[in-house]
């Protein structure tokens, strides 16, 4: 398999790949390498982090907290479990960039912006990243179906208010708008109807899900011309009935996983693939085993997430955060934290990572990790700026952030490629003329250096 293809597919099914492995991979053929990265994410651990400091007051009613706490002891408790999901923040960060299970976390983190939810409790926003992390790659309609129960995602939306007397509409009103359909393709009538069937649906203490039985409306539903007497589930698979569905899946699906122009013959190859059986582990070897998925013109085309780029930057020189809310801090700057979506909508992704206030602190990244540079709060740009543009920004208000490096991991790699394998390994797209005639004009003092140089030019930022 071509190098160029073998760095395309594990950008696309991760967030890159080391020299090493290429070289070992290059004498596989494309099956095996696919068959392998599906293998490799059978298996996975969930996210989980030690929460017995919280063992008093887990599954506790407010109630039962104000009988036996004062406001000022639950405010601190408060201001721990907050701590703690910024602490969760940083754990997925990490098992992004270690996991073995590649394109199951990569998947987790595409499902975290098609089932968008936020939640403060640790322990359900917990369990709701292991749920889109155990459905990662399995049985669609289950997914949804987990999702819709889910005490983080029945709060987020306001379902727990949704009663038999007076129907909460905001999650029906979702699930088809944002999670499964998309706009346009269903009725208000299609929204009422349905929210009735989700009346009932609650959580325990615990977060275990249950039907509120005296607050259920079990009387008959019409909804896409069908009429029974439907509750959640049956209101989901009549859902997953519509093709629809399976595009509006599949288009997400494209737009992150191949190219943000979408070919729509290519689209509805694989919708007609994903509609079978709704298995998303067949979806995406399929997508990974096309032909077409390596063709120049859906490699390269991808601007890299916020995510991606601090990731991506990591698997090439391994750091350390010393202050962890360093971390994210630099997320915030580039307009995705992970577990802090903006509304439910998610992420737009795209060009939409790239604005006057995002770009020149995105290409400053690399030197900010790598080469103790500081932060300019000032630093504006757009993305079709030259180059050359980028070196006559001011600089004030600066920030330092305390890393640690592992050039060791870097030189063990790296250090005996040429500036030129160097360079065709970290940069997947066209140069640009500006930056072309930056590198050859470069004095190249190392690979460590050389390296920095690469990842802080444009065409770095694409994948």
């Amino acid at each position: 398999m071509m190098q160029k293809h073998i760095q395309h597919l594990y950008w696309r099914a991760s967030f890159g790949i080391d020299v090493k492995q290429i070289k070992s991979l290059k004498s596989t053929s494309k099956l095996k390498i696919v068959s392998k990265l599906i293998a490799d994410s059978t298996e996975f651990k969930n996210l989980e982090l030690d929460l017995s400091e919280f063992d008093e007051i887990k599954y506790k009613t407010n109630k039962e907290l104000r009988g036996k706490f004062s406001e000022e002891e639950l405010q601190k408790f408060k201001n721990r479990r907050n701590k703690k999901v910024r602490d969760l923040n940083y754990a997925w960060i990490d098992k992004l960039g270690e996991s073995k299970a590649l394109l199951r976390e990569k998947m987790t983190l595409f499902w975290a912006n098609v089932f968008v939810c936020r939640d403060n409790d640790i322990f359900f926003i917990q369990n709701y990243n292991n749920t889109l992390r155990k459905n990662a790659l399995g049985d669609f309609r289950v997914f949804v179906k987990e999702v819709a129960k889910q005490p983080s995602m029945l709060k987020y939306l306001n379902n727990k208010q949704n009663k038999k007397k007076k129907p909460n509409e905001n999650f029906a009103r979702e699930l088809m708008e944002l999670f499964t359909l998309g706009v346009g393709n269903y009725t208000e009538q299609d929204i009422q109807e349905s929210a009735r069937a989700f009346t009932g649906w609650s959580y325990k203490n615990n977060g275990d899900f249950y039907l509120q039985k005296s607050q259920h409306d079990f009387d008959e539903k019409t909804f896409f011309g069908q009429t029974g007497n439907f509750d959640g589930d049956d209101i989901i698979d009549i859902i997953l009935e519509q093709k629809q569905c399976a595009r509006f899946i599949c288009d997400k699906v494209y737009r992150y996983f191949i190219n943000p122009k979408v070919d729509e013959k290519r689209l509805e190859e694989i919708t007609n693939i994903f509609y079978k059986d709704y298995n998303i582990s067949t979806l995406m070897e399929y997508i990974f085993t096309s032909k077409w998925f390596y063709d120049d013109e859906n490699i390269g085309v991808k601007i890299k997430s916020p995510i991606e780029l601090l990731v991506g930057i990591q698997k090439v020189v391994p750091v350390t955060f010393d202050k962890k809310q360093q971390l994210n801090y630099l997320q915030k700057m580039m307009g995705q934290t992970l577990l802090y979506p903006d509304n439910v909508a998610g992420w737009k992704g795209g060009k939409s990572w790239i604005d006057s206030n995002t770009l020149m602190f995105r290409m400053k990244l690399p030197s900010l990790l790598l080469n103790n540079a500081v932060i300019n709060l000032e630093e504006k740009g757009e993305f079709e700026d030259s180059f050359g543009q980028y070196y006559k920004v001011q600089k004030q208000r600066n920030k330092y952030l305390k890393i640690t490096k592992n050039w060791e991991s870097f030189d063990n790699k790296y250090q005996d490629l040429t500036a030129e394998e160097l360079k065709d390994f970290l940069i997947l797209s066209k140069l640009d003329k500006d930056t072309a005639t930056f590198l050859e004009n470069l004095e190249i003092k190392s690979n460590r250096n050389f390296c920095v140089q690469l990842m802080s030019i444009p065409e770095y930022q694409l994948c």
